[in-house]
């Protein structure tokens, strides 16, 4: 399968659209971390930890010992897992805002992808060049007279833009480069 190179620019990202996918995200990874905690929990209570805790924090010499009320710890994750969604979608959607801001100035990230194509990678985009053409031989000529001289190509949209143009002989008397010059200015218009 033929592969090609292609660059891709990222200007914009829809500060609306990262909010609403941020907004669901951290509140499935927040729903995520409240039930793992509750059954990292209940095993932790199963096992018998928090008595286990206790009787050391009694041994050691605390008098009270130490407590380990499951309900209140619920809440307190409860209450992190909602701050957080709501903390990180903020900044998810002020980051979005910001990268707009800043691609405004440096045009955005760029990317390189190579693409599969099922046809056939599309050809290069065609130049057109200058055709020269000879003159047509006279009837009493002896041979092919020799091409005229073409000048350089201008710039895509000048005036003879494909077109053969001839350069003109450097005149006798040695001024050649000075000639051709004035010529070609009065040709290009510059």
């Amino acid at each position: 399968m033929p592969v090609q190179r292609v660059r891709r620019v990222i200007r914009k990202i829809d500060p609306w659209t990262v909010l609403k996918v941020s907004l669901v995200f951290n509140a499935v990874m927040a729903l995520v971390t409240v039930l793992g905690l509750v059954v990292f929990w209940s095993v932790f209570v199963n096992a018998g930890i928090p008595d286990r805790i206790n009787e050391l924090a009694l041994t050691i010499g605390i008098e009270n010992g130490i407590t380990f009320d499951g309900a209140v710890y619920f809440r307190i994750a409860v209450l992190l897992a909602i701050v957080g969604t709501i903390l990180m979608t903020g900044l998810f959607t002020l980051g979005a805002v910001v990268y707009n801001l800043i691609s405004d100035l440096v045009g955005g990230v760029e990317f390189v992808v190579l693409e599969e194509t099922t046809g056939a990678v599309p050809a290069a985009r065609r130049v057109k060049l200058p055709v020269t053409v000879a003159p047509k031989e006279e009837a009493g000529g002896r041979g092919v007279r020799p091409l005229p001289k073409v000048a350089p190509l201008g710039a895509p949209g000048s005036p003879g833009d494909g077109e053969a143009t001839r350069v003109p002989e450097a005149p006798p008397g040695g001024r050649a480069g000075r000639a051709v010059t004035d010529e070609a200015n009065r040709q290009t218009g510059t």
